[in-house]
């Protein structure tokens, strides 16, 4: 971000001069292009002003070289451009008359010019017509008194008057569209020049920027591969000990499962080294539960996932080590097994075969005294969360009684692993035979 901030105020900055040098530009174009129009404007007028007064002064020229070349001759080929030079001294006079602001000496001068001029005029076209009607000798009189020729010098000054502060005008007009063009053309270059900084300026800016964004994409790809490289080795790292604690996690359970299995047996052989029938059984029931959690650690030491157990692969396991442990005993009742796909934690599984132990242990000895019948084991989904898990037979029954015959030491310990799975329980006289259920949530 501080880069960029570092960036974006040059960049900013170059854009406001170059924005404001093309509008410094725009400005004095239109003020100077103003200029000079006004200025060729001016040129123009002064122009035709000169040119108009110097029309006249030729005209009254001509006219008057036509008029003194008729008296002196008689010869009318000398009036041929008087009739022409008039007309053209009278149209210039008519220009004139509309540009008399131009003259130096102001409206009131004008109109003095205008006077001499048409004085002139008639002087020129009396002494000619008086020629014309034989009078002569009047007209020569009337030009040796030098009347026209006064009144040609007094035009004549009126007109270099006019030339001359047309022809200032003009120079003045000039100079003016010039240094106005000048003048244009130096604010053109600078703000060319401006805005090519300006150009240059946020070219480099930018371009040293990429480049500083360049180099820390480049860090930042050469830091990321670092990263992953380590995260790699790291992940490696976790594999290994993961690995490593899963071996040794199954050793711990194949080591229990093989002390849980001594410790049965052990069980086993003191119950067959009592006399006492009672106690016989006693460790005999005892050894059953001790063989239902040996079997649960059995499962897990020989499967991938030491969190929970597949109850499909652990309960016929159970319920065959318990069917053949009664049959040891000389019961022939068959297990028969209904077990759904469901997976619950390790500590719960011991708890469920615990309570599975204990009543199929049960409906072996006291369902079927004489040793032949069924018993069905089932693990079902309920939905909305539930499962129940049922043991049923065809015996004899439960009796006066609700609960199992025995000492009570296995009702006590089937109600404890109930609570700690959160299950109930319930037996259910079934005429014939017995079912024990319990409903617990997955």
């Amino acid at each position: 971000m501080d880069k960029m901030r570092n960036v974006r105020g040059p960049t900013i900055t170059l854009l406001i001069v170059g924005c404001f040098s093309l509008l410094l530009l725009v400005v004095l174009n239109l003020v100077f292009g103003s200029l000079a129009q006004n200025a060729s404007e001016r040129v123009n007028f002064s122009r035709e002003v000169r040119a108009h007064a110097v029309s006249m002064r030729s005209a009254l020229q001509t006219a008057e070289a036509s008029q003194r070349g008729y008296l002196l001759t008689g010869n009318e080929i000398y009036l041929a451009p008087f009739a022409t030079a008039l007309d053209e001294a009278q149209r210039a006079l008519s220009e004139l008359r509309q540009r008399d602001g131009l003259l130096p000496t102001g409206e009131h001068a004008f109109q003095k010019l205008e006077t001499v001029i048409q004085e002139k005029i008639v002087e020129l076209e009396t002494t000619v017509e008086q020629y014309r009607r034989g009078e002569r000798d009047k007209a020569l009189e009337a030009v040796s008194q030098n009347r026209g020729k006064a009144l040609m010098d007094e035009a004549s000054v009126f007109i270099s008057a006019i030339v001359r502060k047309a022809e200032r005008d003009l120079t003045a007009g000039v100079a003016l569209q010039q240094n106005s063009l000048r003048t244009v053309q130096i604010s053109t270059y600078i703000a060319v020049f401006a805005v090519f900084l300006v150009t240059a300026g946020v070219y480099f800016i930018q371009r040293s920027f990429v480049r500083e964004l360049r180099t820390a994409n480049e860090q930042v790809q050469s830091l990321n591969a670092e990263l992953e490289a380590r995260v790699e080795e790291r992940t490696q790292q976790l594999r290994q000990a993961r690995d490593r604690a899963e071996v040794l996690l199954a050793e711990v359970n194949h080591r229990v499962a093989n002390s849980l299995t001594m410790v049965a047996s052990m069980v086993g052989m003191q119950a067959r080294a009592s006399g006492d029938e009672e106690t016989k059984r006693i460790l005999a029931d005892t050894q059953a539960r001790i063989n239902a959690v040996s079997v649960v650690h059995k499962q897990l030491y020989t499967s991938s996932n030491v969190q929970s157990v597949a109850l499909p692969d652990f309960l016929p396991k159970l319920l065959e080590q318990i069917e053949g442990a009664m049959r040891s005993e000389g019961l022939s009742a068959t297990v028969r097994k209904e077990i759904e796909a469901i997976e619950m934690p390790t500590d719960q599984a011991i708890s469920l075969g615990i309570i599975l132990t204990e009543w199929v242990t049960n409906a072996f000895k006291y369902a079927y005294p004489a040793g032949v019948g069924e018993i069905r084991v089932k693990l079902v989904h309920l939905g909305d969360g539930l499962a129940q898990v049922s043991v049923e037979d065809d015996g004899v029954g439960l009796g006066a009684t609700t609960v199992p015959k025995g000492t009570g030491l296995g009702s006590k310990l089937v109600s404890a692993m109930a609570a700690s799975l959160g299950g109930t329980v319930e037996y259910q006289n079934r005429n014939p035979g017995t079912e024990a259920r319990m409903v617990l949530p997955l």
